[in-house]
């Protein structure tokens, strides 16, 4: 699953927004990305939310995390098996084993976007 990166969490600037999604004390090393379309609206991680990434954190078994591949980062649920991590697209598919050194970040915080597309209403003078 193919997420866009949006930017740093800046303390002060964009933690209002990052404590909505239910994520408290942000360390610097955390980032924000949207969810691309290719998500989808079925299921538990959908078109445009908005996950909170920490790239500092250790990937453990059972957590989402992202990967850069071929130049795009993509979303996976992570399964430890002995000493490496079976990567799973979250969108389903094939795996990939990696390392440690090979994720670019462990999800901490997840927001369900309410986006609205505004209407476009003519007006007649």
């Amino acid at each position: 699953m193919l997420v866009t990166y949006l930017g740093p969490v800046v303390p002060g600037l964009t933690d209002p927004y990052v404590l909505s999604l239910g994520v408290r004390d942000i360390p610097l090393s955390c980032y924000l990305v949207e969810v691309s379309d290719e998500a989808g609206v079925e299921g538990k991680i959908q078109e445009s939310d908005v996950l909170v990434v920490d790239e500092a954190r250790a990937l453990q078994h059972g957590d989402l995390a992202l990967m850069d591949i071929e130049g795009q980062l993509r979303l996976f649920h992570c399964h430890r098996i002995g000493g490496s991590f079976r990567m799973i697209p979250a969108g389903g598919g094939q795996g990939v084993f990696a390392k440690q050194n090979d994720c670019r970040g462990v999800v901490i915080g997840h927001h369900r976007s309410t986006r609205i597309t505004p209407s476009i209403t003519n007006t007649v003078s």
